[in-house]
């Protein structure tokens, strides 16, 4: 076996790989020749190549995203690195544990002129779990060193608050050379999180024993069956509202799945009726900007967060209390003396709301005009059981919290900084690590065309399916307030454009297919799931009227 003859980085690699790094996407350059020779001489390890750097830290998230297990992405120095920003951002915010490597060049050249180069050190300081800075030779004790240093790294990244970590790779010339691999086989570590022992105290029990109105929500996160189990208990109790949204990945009858759908039928004299005494928040990301406003002006009394994430994140304006221990840890105590409370209905209100208003968007998008909504309707209930959806940000993932989610299927949107940038990329690479599912992602036109360099690959997956929803323009600006009010509204917010997807799937060899009407919807769409023996990935793209989206929108928040 052969490896770069910089000691210090195929030390690095090698000590990575030890860690739990199996896959890494590489982008073109000369500074990360060390890096790359070190990586695809390995191994173990199982490395492609991504040539736009934005779009290559997107489908390592979307790797590691699905696969639970750290991602490396490696780029040459200079502005190459910049390029991985919005990636990095996403993994701090989503929890992703991404392992950033950068080109550098040696620090007496950096701010003299030389050719890409720039300050990299401290880059990335706010949005990562770990930086630090990896000597090209090392041996002896140097060695020793840099192992902890990686294998503590790691621990961050990995750990109970798992996260994107930084290398960053001072480079000399010459970069190309290559020496004997020495990889020992035993040194493997089992990089995890252990968990401290963990009891409720006694006033937080009496605190949840005399709470009437208690709700316990649920942002983003991947799917948990035991973790849903516990919360299908609690859902019983009629006291409690398990309330969810589809990128909760968690579903069960007695859970209030569409939040803005329920929320849109409370009126004004019952709001109080339907504020919490006691909040208790699990997860990530909550998409919902409407129950984020409901909570706000509630004055909840007691909001408890849970989980090692972001512990101080104040979201609801209410924080109490910060459990830093796993949600099934604390929800197996709190069930050990929960007592269901016979003399309060805040869950079963708040389910029948909810329930109420999935009867009435059956009965009204059935006689909908054309648009986005009944478009969507009809899309997700024509995707594949089992499938992996992946929503798209503005409009999109809006739209998809409006309809039931599937049992059988896993969703999965970029909500931690909730951007338009990546989403096709993050799609393309869960897909390629996760070869007998059917990914589809379901994107809008602003944010397709904007990643539109997802496609420029050797390894997009067939398994992929796009739906791109093109309604000429950034629809959502119709839909919150304020933008449609102003003179830029046209030109600066909605930005409206006549294009099309079909040439860039015909350069990059995807397949194609359009539909303009609810029909054509209907009579393509099964067709554009079925499997098939291409190796290659379809995209449908959907028109729909821009003049009218957003009235049918308005129509159906007005149900009574």
């Amino acid at each position: 076996m052969r490896t770069t003859n910089k000691s210090g980085i195929s030390t690095f690699i090698n000590t990575a790989v030890n860690c739990g790094m199996r896959h890494v996407v590489c982008s073109p350059g000369s500074r990360n020749a060390a890096l790359v020779i070190a990586i695809d001489e390995h191994p173990k390890l199982n490395a492609i190549v991504i040539h736009d750097e934005r779009s290559a830290a997107f489908y390592a998230l979307g790797m590691a995203q699905q696969l639970k297990t750290p991602v490396g992405v490696v780029c040459t120095s200079g502005s190459a690195m910049l390029n991985y920003y919005p990636a990095v951002a996403e993994a701090f915010y989503q929890c992703i544990p991404l392992v950033i490597m950068t080109a550098d060049r040696p620090a007496e050249w950096v701010n003299h002129g030389d050719g890409q180069t720039i300050v990299q050190a401290g880059v990335y300081t706010n949005h990562i779990r770990y930086e630090g800075s990896v000597d090209e030779f090392v041996s002896g004790d140097e060695k020793d060193k840099l192992k902890e240093k990686i294998r503590g790294a790691f621990r961050l990244g990995n750990g109970a608050w798992k996260g994107p970590i930084h290398f960053n790779f001072p480079i000399s010339e010459p970069m190309y050379g290559s020496a004997d691999a020495n990889y020992s086989e035993n040194e493997e570590v089992e990089i995890t999180s252990t968990v401290a022992n963990f009891e409720l105290d006694d006033a937080f029990k009496e605190l949840w024993r005399t709470s009437k109105k208690k709700m316990i929500l649920c942002g983003q996160m991947d799917a948990n069956p035991a973790l849903q189990s516990r919360l299908m208990e609690l859902a019983k109790d009629s006291s409690i509202a398990v309330v969810v949204e589809n990128t909760s990945n968690m579903q069960y009858k007695n859970f209030v799945h569409c939040i803005d759908r329920t929320l849109s039928g409370i009126e004004k004299y019952e709001v109080e009726d339907f504020q919490p005494d006691l909040l208790i928040t699990i997860g990530g990301a909550i998409i919902s900007k409407r129950i984020k406003n409901f909570l706000r002006d509630a004055g909840v009394k007691e909001h408890c967060k849970v989980g090692a994430e972001f512990p101080e994140m104040d979201t609801y304006r209410a924080l109490t209390r910060s459990v830093e221990h796993p949600p099934i840890v604390f929800l197996n105590e709190l069930l050990k003396f929960n007592e269901p409370k016979g003399d309060s209905r805040f869950g079963a209100l708040w389910k029948q709301r909810d329930y109420k208003y999935e009867l009435l968007t059956e009965k009204f998008v059935r006689s909908a005009r054309y648009s986005d909504l009944t478009v969507f309707d009809t899309v997700l209930d024509c995707i594949p059981e089992n499938s992996i959806i992946h929503m798209g940000n503005s409009s999109v993932v809006r739209y998809c919290q409006l309809f039931n989610p599937v049992r059988s299927m896993i969703y999965h949107s970029n909500r931690g900084t909730s951007g338009i940038d990546g989403s096709t990329s993050t799609a393309c690479g869960a897909a390629l690590v996760t070869p007998n599912k059917c990914n589809v992602l379901i994107t809008g036109d602003i944010s397709f065309f904007y990643d539109s360099n997802a496609l420029w690959s050797n390894h997009l997956p067939a398994n992929l399916r796009i739906v791109l929803i093109n309604n000429g323009g950034g629809g959502i600006f119709k839909i919150i307030d304020g933008p449609s009010s102003t003179a830029q509204f046209e030109k600066y917010f909605e930005a409206k454009h006549a294009h099309s997807a079909e040439h860039i799937c015909k350069a990059f060899n995807v397949g194609y297919a359009r539909a303009e009407s609810i029909e054509q919807v209907e009579f393509k769409v099964i067709d554009f799931f079925r499997e098939d023996e291409g190796q290659r990935p379809k995209l449908l793209e959907i028109f729909t009227p821009s003049e009218t989206n957003d009235k049918v929108l308005k129509e159906f928040f007005n149900l009574s």
